[in-house]
């Protein structure tokens, strides 16, 4: 019976995938018409409204977005199985499409695959932890960095690394002098924030609840970079974790003495999709345990840290 549907099922997914009839109609190679035509004739044949039109775009409707849940898994596995028949040459080509919440550890990650991959090819995404699983829950990327992600129906869960939360002050702070701060010496500093939501700010604002410090904010910035930049700058003291620290002029790390001041790392992929061969072989590479059960952390690097 599915193959009676299948046009109508394929032009849903792509309106769902792109937002609306004519970019579905681009991505399908085809008249927007025949699109136009086929999704109504879905609705009409099963009596059902999939979608609500909004200007030149279209909103899902309830039943539309539980069939685009199930039309996700359908169409990307297709797309997955063509991908695998063009370069199934026993992995000496091959492309990993990797997603990201950290840059540093992304590309770290990537160097190190490529010493004994030197054949199969990586693309990076970099993108906020929502956006990053929703790409890899599309089908858009194969394999995610993420921060501790909650367990998740579908989606295999790695330990990959651990990595402390260190102190970022400007050359000439009274703690550069300093081998280990502890978290209670917060309290006189004005202090740059990331973004309500930030891992590291959780963690930061937790241990310091604990230690009773109250945290004098000075700002918050959505970016790690413009913080560093900020900080260089003589505008505060911030916090991230060891291998997003950029060593720039006028930048020093500290480490503090709190086991609380540290984020789990994990490597992710959809659990369907965790023997490909492509993904099985990054997963290897990185070293990461099979579950959060098996998982052991591993040394933290502190060869970028200043103390």
């Amino acid at each position: 019976m599915f193959h009676q549907y299948y046009k109508s099922i394929r032009c849903f997914h792509a309106v769902a995938r792109t937002g609306g009839f004519t970019a579905a109609a681009q991505y399908l190679h085809i008249g927007q018409p025949t699109v136009t035509d086929q999704v109504k004739a879905l609705e009409t044949r099963f009596n059902v409204e999939l979608f609500m039109r909004k200007g030149r775009g279209v909103l899902l409707t309830d039943a539309g977005e539980q069939l685009y849940a199930i039309t996700q898994g359908l169409f990307g596995q297709e797309q997955e199985a063509m991908q695998f028949l063009q370069r199934a040459h026993k992995l000496k080509s091959g492309l990993i499409r990797l997603g990201s919440v950290s840059p540093p550890l992304a590309l770290e990650l990537v160097r190190n695959f490529r010493k004994t991959n030197p054949s199969l090819d990586l693309t990076i995404s970099i993108g906020s932890e929502s956006s990053t699983l929703r790409s890899l829950q599309d089908f858009d990327i194969d394999v995610a960095i993420l921060v501790e992600p909650p367990p998740t129906e579908g989606l295999h869960i790695a330990h990959y690394r651990r990595e402390r939360i260190v102190a970022v002050v400007p050359e000439g702070h009274a703690w550069t002098t300093r081998t280990l701060i502890t978290t209670s010496d917060i309290a006189d500093e004005m202090v740059i924030l990331r973004e309500p939501g930030s891992k590291t700010r959780h963690r930061v604002e937790r241990a310091c609840s604990q230690k009773n410090v109250v945290l004098s904010c000075a700002m918050e910035i959505n970016s790690r970079e413009a913080i560093l930049h900020a900080v260089s700058n003589g505008m505060g003291i911030s916090f991230v974790t060891q291998a997003e620290f950029i060593p720039l002029p006028g930048l020093v790390a500290v480490l503090i003495d709190d086991e609380q001041l540290s984020i789990n790392y994990s490597l992710c992929c959809l659990s369907v999709r965790r023997e490909r061969p492509l993904i099985k072989v990054l997963f290897d590479s990185a070293g990461a345990a099979h579950d959060h059960s098996q998982s052991v952390d591993r040394p933290t690097n502190t060869a970028q840290v200043t103390s």
